[in-house]
């Protein structure tokens, strides 16, 4: 057997730092799935709920009694919906040999949870984004939908017709995006009684909102000092809202093993909607996450990480599930602004 002069490595392995170890772990925060819309965390993997007629409840009927008479009287209406909580799990196999090989501080246990947690976010997120944040015709998903348009409409703006449903691109100066979410909430509001609370946009969409010359000038003018910043509460405020949430989160759509292409799971979208303080009976909300506590080990998020012996594989076996149902409840609670960039 031929010698040769040993190399670098032949003579020295590369040891990790004991006092660091980066990864790339999106920040938990990033992620809107769990706090657009209310959680109900059920028992059952599948069940039914109540839904009631509102129409019953806004009309007028009340009338005047003459004494000893009868009051006028009436009644709702009560209808059931499902909600089914699909499991979706994904694992990671941790190989004897790579345990008994790890350096310190490489923690196999940890990392794979964090790997795993990781991974079950972004496809919350992903799945989130596909049941509400997708733009098209006025109907599909919600009652309301809006889209932009180099040009706008000369006539009224209607949410309900999609070939008069379009605003200017929202990265226009001389778009109106403050007039355009009041004039959204006040048809809501005249449709349901109740209004959008609640602004969800992609990280472009708010990159360019806060921006925006119409922004800028309103904050400016109330600034007493310093330098008029518009943030998520400069927004909420603008625009009369509760809540203003950015979609931060990204996603590799590659396949494993080729070149990565990240992108925002946002896009370039907007979405008004309505959500109440806290879910209960007989409480409207645009849309609720139905979470399957009852998977032995689940969260109130329906998410549960368990270990165990894969002996025919010589390994330990990281798994993740996730067990929810993203529900729309009233399509008629939210309004789709898709493509609002130019």
């Amino acid at each position: 057997m031929p010698f040769s002069q040993p190399s670098r490595g032949d003579v020295h392995v590369n040891r990790p730092l004991t006092n660091i170890s980066i990864a790339f772990v999106q920040d938990e925060s990033k992620f809107v799935a769990s706090k657009v819309f209310p959680n109900i965390p059920v028992s059952k993997q599948s069940d039914q709920y109540f839904t009631y007629d509102r129409g019953a409840f806004n009309s007028d009927e009340m009338e005047e009694r003459a004494p000893g008479t009868e009051s006028a009287g009436g009644n709702y209406t009560i209808g059931t919906d499902l909600y089914h909580a699909k499991n979706r799990a994904y694992h990671r196999n941790i190989p004897d040999v790579i345990r008994n090989n790890a350096d310190s501080p490489i923690n196999l246990d940890r990392e794979a949870t964090l790997f795993l947690a990781h991974k079950g976010l972004i496809n919350r997120e992903v799945n989130w984004a596909a049941a509400y944040f997708v733009a098209g015709n006025p109907g599909d998903t919600w009652t309301f939908d809006v889209d932009g348009n180099a040009t706008a409409s000369g006539a009224a703006l209607d949410p309900t017709d999609a070939g008069n449903n379009q605003v200017l691109f929202w990265n226009d100066a001389l778009s109106t995006p403050i007039e355009d979410i009041r004039f959204l909430k006040r048809t809501i509001l005249e449709s349901t009684g109740f209004m959008p609370n609640t602004l969800t946009l992609g990280r472009p969409v708010f990159d360019a909102l806060i921006d925006h010359p119409d922004m800028v000038g309103r904050v400016d003018r109330g600034q007493t000092g310093g330098t008029a910043m518009v943030n998520k509460a400069a927004l909420a405020a603008l625009f009369e809202l509760d809540d203003v949430m950015v979609m931060d989160a990204i996603q590799n759509t590659a396949e494993e093993g080729q070149t990565a292409v990240h992108s925002f799971i946002g896009g370039n979208n907007a979405l008004l909607t309505y959500k109440p303080s806290s879910a209960g009976l007989m409480t409207p909300s645009a849309g609720y996450t139905f979470s399957w506590t009852g998977n032995v080990g689940s969260g109130n998020d329906g998410m549960r990480v368990k270990r165990f012996r894969m002996e025919h594989l010589a390994s330990d076996r990281v798994e993740i599930e996730m067990s929810y149902d993203q529900k729309l409840v009233a399509a008629d609670l939210g309004c789709m602004i898709g493509g609002i960039l130019l």
